[in-house]
């Protein structure tokens, strides 16, 4: 049953993802334990998981009064009023309250909290929704920065309505274990609870959402040293309890928790390698910035037809790595290569007339774009004249941020500009000769591959992101290891560029390896294998994604 006035879209703005009953069924037969249990759902939809905890209740001898014992909270009315209605046509009584759950100021304790948490991004959850839920946080020692989004506040103002000894099943993105801004939420669950066990799915969930999710689970009174993390491929093996388990201990409580994928061996030699002298991180070489915004891409980024079509002077554009990184698989993105771009058709100009008197064929231009609406666009109306792009000086290197294998770093030598679909990568002056020659061989390491899949964002449709700040923290060899293995890795850059070209990282990595990380670090056999085959693990969940 759908309210015709609560559309797909409205749902989204709201955060409500609709939760499978698989999960819910999981999640309640995990949290509630006795007949006796006080059960509550923060955010219930249309109570998808209060359906399922009474069913459960019933299951372990509840008597008839589940009126008193299920409560939910839901900010829509219309989806309360479905919620109300779900719970009576499967036999069912609860308390459902329409409202914020972080004005409501009477409920519990409860001796289980389950649900589904919204999920609105940082820059969709503002105003005075935003305000209540960070300040419930902070009342509980949590401050959330202004990148959290709104599910992290739920969490924390879940957990405050357990028992000491209660139990809360959430499911939540996977965004929790690798975040910044989760650090404090990661913090908060280690002290919180005495118990916690996470479980990650190598398939999507939720089809038409990308984010990635867990289950958390979390009891009792803590604090907590360690979790469990249990892997399944999809709801079906989460069903029959067959995926694989394993225990993790973080260093720091704040520390990111992706590290719990790895192997004891893997763990081990990535942080002895990543902290030693032989590698440091990304910015150790220079400052990784953002590219150019233009506002829409698809005008301002032009083929070299257009620019023939369009009788634009030499002086009204300006030389771009063409939107995208496909074309960014080698080490260098030549002048001769960028040619090629252009003879094939890839948008390789930037429109850029003069600001007070472009010529004729830029002007006709500029006519067309305000008849298109693009001067309407924000990153345009907000800058004057709205055709002239703010420009970003052209980078050492580029490196790509959106990846299906790996981040890619590419040398520039002819000094070519970039817009924001790539990063931009600025050596420092030191560095700057070495590094345009050689970081790019050099980041093609087993380390440094396992590096980005940890420090990066994996994304359901099976794409790994990585923004300027996660790519300050990329770890790579340092430049002393670089420069000791220069001659080596100098010899194999044809051997390399013909791999790259035929698509064949794996083959690419292992030279490189046998020179940087066996012949210079002193990493053992048995060391780079567990490396590489803990990258590949990492890699097959995110192409595993990508295929459901």
């Amino acid at each position: 049953m759908t309210v015709p006035a609560d559309t797909a879209p409205l749902r989204k703005a709201r955060g409500a993802f609709f939760t499978p009953p698989t999960l819910c069924r999981f999640i309640s037969e995990w949290a509630i334990r006795g007949h006796s249990d006080q059960v509550l759902e923060p955010s219930c939809g249309e109570a998808a998981f209060l359906v399922a905890a009474g069913e459960r209740l019933r299951a372990v001898g509840a008597n008839g009064q589940l009126g008193r014992q299920l409560h939910g909270v839901e900010l829509h009315e219309a989806s309360a009023k479905l919620a109300q209605s779900a719970v009576i046509d499967a036999g069912l009584s609860a308390e459902i309250r329409i409202g914020d759950f972080f004005s409501i100021s009477d409920l519990g304790p409860f001796d289980a909290v389950i649900g589904n948490p919204p999920y609105v991004r940082y820059q969709d959850f503002t105003g005075a929704a935003r305000l209540r839920s960070q300040e419930a946080a902070l009342r509980l020692g949590v401050p959330l920065t202004g990148l959290a989004s709104s599910w992290a506040s739920f969490v924390v103002h879940a957990a405050h309505h357990l028992t000491p000894t209660g139990r809360m099943g959430l499911v939540l993105p996977a965004e929790l274990l690798s975040v910044n801004y989760a650090a404090d939420i990661r913090r908060f669950l280690l002290q919180r609870f005495e118990k916690i066990q996470l479980v990650m799915f190598e398939q999507r969930v939720f089809p038409d959402v990308l984010e990635e999710v867990v289950l958390l689970l979390a009891e009792g009174a803590g604090p907590a040293s360690q979790f469990q993390l249990c892997q399944v491929r999809n709801l079906a093996e989460l069903e029959t309890q067959t995926g694989l388990t394993s225990t993790w201990t973080p260093v720091d409580v704040g520390d990111k928790w992706t590290p719990a994928l790895l192997s004891a061996e893997a763990f081990k030699a990535y942080t002895e390698f990543a902290s030693s002298g032989a590698f440091g991180n990304l910015q150790t070489w220079g400052e990784t910035t953002l590219g150019m915004v233009t506002g829409n891409n698809r005008y301002f980024a032009i083929t070299a037809e257009r620019v023939r079509e369009l009788k634009l002077e030499a002086t009204e554009l300006l030389r771009i790595s063409p939107p995208g990184s496909r074309h960014l698989r080698g080490l260098t993105l030549t002048l001769r290569a960028w040619n090629g771009l252009a003879e094939e058709g890839s948008r390789c100009f930037l429109f850029y007339p003069d600001a007070d008197q472009p010529s004729a064929g830029a002007s006709r231009y500029i006519d067309q774009g305000e008849g298109l609406g693009v001067n309407r666009a924000y990153k345009c109306r907000v800058r004057k004249p709205w055709y002239r792009v703010p420009l970003v000086s052209p980078p050492d290197l580029f490196l790509t941020y959106m990846n299906h294998d790996t981040p890619r770093l590419v040398a520039n030598p002819g000094r070519l500009h970039y817009l924001n679909s790539v990063h931009g990568l600025f050596l420092r002056p030191e560095y700057r000769e070495l590094g345009t020659d050689l970081l790019p061989i050099a980041t093609l390491n087993s380390l440094t591959v396992l590096g980005a899949e940890m420090v990066g964002r994996s994304y359901g449709g099976g794409m790994l992101k990585l923004e300027p700040k996660e790519a300050d923290r990329l770890p790579v060899p340092s430049p002393a290891l670089v420069e000791a293995a220069g001659p080596e890795l100098r010899a194999l850059r044809p051997s390399l560029s013909t791999k790259l070209r035929q698509g064949d990282l794996l083959a690419a990595i292992k030279q490189v390896d046998r020179i940087l990380l066996a012949s210079h670090a002193g990493m053992e056999r048995g060391q780079i294998r567990a490396l590489r085959e803990a990258r590949d693990s990492l890699f097959g969940r995110r192409v595993a994604r990508a295929s459901t």
